[in-house]
């Protein structure tokens, strides 16, 4: 957990770990930290594979990945007025299930 005192206002967020990530699906799913490490590597391999492919992936209850086309364009640096070209690449969007809207 990490605070941010900015005017007078604290912020707290929370970023998990890989290694935190790892020990709650352990103790979630009765795993041995091992096993469950090597499921989350699975995971992610297989994961980013799909992505590359351009595939689309759905998990109920969490949302929707896909691949989406981000086009070409001119944007301008504010500082200095200049105009610049960004070329067009693909992106990972995530759209949340209703469920997990819910929940927060």
């Amino acid at each position: 957990m990490y605070s941010i005192n900015k005017f007078g206002l604290t912020l707290k967020f929370f970023i998990m770990t890989k290694k935190e990530l790892v020990n709650a699906l352990a103790a979630d799913a009765g795993l041995s930290i091992k096993d469950a490490g090597k499921a989350l590597n699975s995971f992610v391999g297989v994961f980013g594979k799909a992505m590359k492919k351009g595939e689309r992936i759905q998990l109920p209850g969490m949302g929707t990945f896909k691949v989406d086309k981000r086009s070409a364009r001119v944007v301008r640096n504010p500082r200095t007025g200049a105009k610049l070209n960004v070329p067009a690449k693909k992106v990972v969007k995530f759209k949340a299930a209703p469920a997990l809207n819910k929940g927060l």
